[in-house]
């Protein structure tokens, strides 16, 4: 089993796309209300690069849905 560097090392490059693949496993239908919710609090704690971030895995995830909305 990798140990927490390991894992971090292997998922750092997938960035949000990670992300979205985790929310959506945990949080489904809310995955991208879920990643909006942790944009606006960094921004309402004044993190601008952490709130950019999430703010690109809503992103994302609203793009896995409209792909998957297309193939059906």
């Amino acid at each position: 089993m990798p140990n927490n560097g390991q894992h971090s090392q292997a998922s750092a490059g997938h960035g949000p796309e990670f992300m979205a693949i985790v929310l959506e496993a945990q949080h489904g239908l809310h995955a991208a209300e879920v990643a909006d919710f942790f944009a606006g609090l960094h921004t309402k704690r004044g993190d601008d690069s952490r709130s950019r971030a999430w703010t690109n895995v809503a992103r994302r995830i609203r793009y896995r849905e409209q792909e998957r909305l297309e193939q059906a």
